[in-house]
């Protein structure tokens, strides 16, 4: 039995909360379960100087922990950035180009800000599952304004981690589940069913080809339900 009684292949509840923020230009509250991450995506006219001259456009990501987001107080990462955030920040960035045309974006920078409210588990890989759907606002509403084409978004990308808990491949796990964990996974993947990144870990001992399977094909169908549900947000 998982902790919240959710079968293995089961997600956690998924809910988006699209513009709760004002100001930028797509905002996203995204909940996995008891995991609630804020994405808010700014669009500015510039990109970074080694892009500059190209025509071409740009997005970046920046992720950080909440102060008490977690079960003891995260400090403020003042002096410095943690190895463990610049690899999630770039983590999201690199999951979230997948789903732009950045060549046909012209001489723009899209930042995705995702500010972690309450972690539970999976806390990257929700960034991404909502910061797609904040830069789909963002995009859509630039089009709409005759600012930029209506087709710059790819296929839609989504994010889900698995895990062998206990044994058992499991689907998105919470943070009880990844704690104790003997393979945890985070799958980037898009609509198509075409990974973008997967990052996996043996946390005890190796584990086969066999249970990797298992696990990439558990991940495909939670990122095809979180598709769905991000392409039904969207059309609110």
């Amino acid at each position: 039995m998982r902790p919240d009684g959710r079968a293995a292949d089961e997600l956690r509840p998924v809910r988006f909360t699209l513009d709760y923020v004002r100001y930028p230009e797509g905002s996203v509250l995204v909940e996995m379960g008891e995991t609630k991450v804020l994405c808010n995506v700014t669009v500015e006219e510039r990109v970074p100087s080694w892009r500059a001259g190209s025509g071409a456009g740009w997005l970046t990501a920046e992720y950080a922990l909440l102060p008490r987001s977690t079960h003891q107080r995260t400090p403020r990462e003042v002096g410095g950035l943690r190895g463990r955030t610049q690899e999630i920040r770039r983590f999201i960035g690199r999951s979230l180009r997948a789903a732009v045309d950045l060549e046909r974006l012209g001489e723009r920078m899209l930042i995705v800000d995702c500010d972690v409210l309450q972690a539970d588990g999976g806390t990257r890989t929700a960034a991404v599952t909502g910061g797609y759907v904040a830069v789909a606002l963002a995009l859509r509403r630039l089009a709409w304004a005759g600012v930029l084409p209506p087709d710059l978004l790819r296929p839609p990308v989504a994010a889900v981690s698995v895990g062998v808990v206990n044994g058992q491949p499991c689907l998105d796990l919470c943070y009880a589940e990844d704690a104790v964990a003997q393979v945890d996974l985070n799958v980037v993947m898009d609509v198509e069913g075409r990974f973008i990144e997967v990052q996996g870990t043996a946390e005890r001992s190796p584990f086969s080809r066999e249970v990797l399977d298992r696990l990439l094909h558990l991940a495909a169908r939670g990122v095809e339900e979180l598709i769905r549900r991000q392409q039904e947000a969207l059309s609110q």
